[in-house]
């Protein structure tokens, strides 16, 4: 097993709990800290765009090394502060979402027709381009899927990402997974060596075994998720949301060559 270099999680639903119970937990800032002092680093993986990050992060006691945002984004601490493109992945990231809208905009719009004309969803834009869903509930939202699902069979790279009630188009090759794999190659990191946790759809490419060798996700995770982690041979926590992100940490670490408990094993290069 390797050593936990990258450990890559999900922001609401996985750190924070919105439902009940203290909203960070401190179990898992704690193991954080000790797994950075051990040479890791943190990425918070959200679907939230930066600005909302930004607020998002206020509540926490000790902030990400990177972050990934809007299912697609990498960025870096900036050296007079905030956060800076990490790499030209952004920039390619939005040229190759312009030329994608471009392209697809009578798609879009047909879409958008569909929610105004036939449901109590609404769409959301970007300037004057439609850029997603807001569902009135998950059952909705399934419906309108369904109707994308339609739309989009002649049209394979327009492709969406949802969680919970909301959903943002994007192209296919751009999400979570792809996102953290890039980090991983900036940092020179291997799958192998690389955590994930996750609770909802968006957080299914980061969670399959293709771009993190340890996935996880805690219990309030939905059925679509466990069973992506356990197929990945990953570990479903027993807790949820933050104590539960702790718990799988300390299950993959108890299999970390630097752990206490091998501390006299030799060194395992990670192989994937």
């Amino acid at each position: 097993m390797a050593s936990i270099r990258l450990i890559s999680t999900d922001f609401d639903g996985t750190v924070v709990d919105h439902d009940g119970g203290p909203m960070v937990s401190d179990l898992l800032m704690e193991r954080i800290e000790s797994l950075r002092a051990r040479g890791a680093v943190w990425a918070m993986n959200s679907g939230r765009t930066l600005g909302m990050m930004r607020e998002g992060l206020q509540i926490l006691p000790v902030h990400p090394d990177y972050l990934l945002t809007s299912e697609r984004e990498v960025f870096r601490p900036a050296p007079g502060g905030g956060w800076e493109d990490f790499g030209d992945w952004n920039a390619k990231c939005r040229e190759v979402h312009r030329g994608l809208f471009a392209r697809t905009s009578d798609a879009l719009m047909r879409i958008v027709d569909y929610v105004r004309e036939r449901t109590q969803a609404r769409a959301v834009y970007d300037a004057e381009r439609p850029d997603g869903v807001i569902a009135g509930s998950e059952e909705e939202l399934d419906h309108i899927v369904g109707f994308i699902e339609g739309v989009r069979k002649d049209l394979p790279m327009l492709h969406y990402q949802r969680n919970s009630v909301y959903l943002r188009f994007c192209h296919l090759a751009y999400h979570k997974g792809a996102a953290l794999q890039e980090l991983g190659r900036l940092l020179g990191i291997r799958r192998g060596a690389i955590f994930a946790a996750g609770d909802n759809h968006n957080d299914l490419p980061m969670l399959d075994g293709r771009y993190a060798g340890m996935p996880a996700c805690p219990s309030n995770s939905i059925e679509p998720v466990r069973k992506s982690v356990r197929v990945a041979g990953g570990y479903v926590a027993a807790a949820r949301c933050g104590d539960g992100v702790a718990e799988a940490l300390d299950h993959f670490s108890r299999l970390d060559p630097r752990s206490p408990a091998m501390a006299d094993q030799p060194q395992v290069v990670p192989s994937g």
